[in-house]
């Protein structure tokens, strides 16, 4: 019986040991010093980026390395297999504005219901934004709550 319960430890060490390991970013991901929005955005880890987890747990914060730093992000933003097309379905695309530095503009339904663009790099002030977010992009957020969240927060309000 001792024996058994050894090498049920032993497997339940080794799952835990490999189950351990990397996450990808399903969108642009803020990593940040403490398990909440309200702590500092240490870095912006980009869409598709693979980040290796500090622990593996089911819980809504994870701590995980990038980029030489250990930081907090939220898990219901990170995907155990890398993904082509990070869009979600009810996002969509449509052509590129002239003076946008992105191939596709994406968009996404806010609380209200209303189709919005998401933040985009642009080369001046584009018609219809509210806020210039740190990462450089601009936001066309119809809310002020959660503006630029991705992004880095705000930079600028518009």
């Amino acid at each position: 019986m001792r024996k058994f319960f050894l090498v049920a430890a032993q497997l339940v060490f080794t799952i835990t040991v490999f189950a351990q390991g990397y996450r990808y970013a399903t969108q642009n991901l803020n990593l940040r010093r403490g398990p909440a929005t309200s702590f500092q955005v240490l870095a912006t880890i980009p869409a598709g980026t693979n980040v290796k987890l500090a622990e593996n747990c089911v819980c809504e914060w994870i701590r995980v390395y990038y980029n030489g730093k250990t930081g907090y992000v939220s898990s219901k933003y990170l995907n155990s297999g890398q993904q082509k097309n990070f869009l979600r379905s009810e996002e969509a695309t449509t052509s590129r504005p002239e003076n946008a530095s992105a191939s596709r503009i994406r968009h996404y339904t806010n609380v209200a219901g209303q189709r919005v663009q998401s933040p985009t790099k642009y080369n001046s002030i584009p018609a219809g934004a509210t806020a210039k977010c740190r990462d450089g992009t601009y936001s066309f957020s119809k809310n002020r709550r959660g503006t630029c969240s991705h992004h880095g927060g705000v930079a600028k309000w518009l």
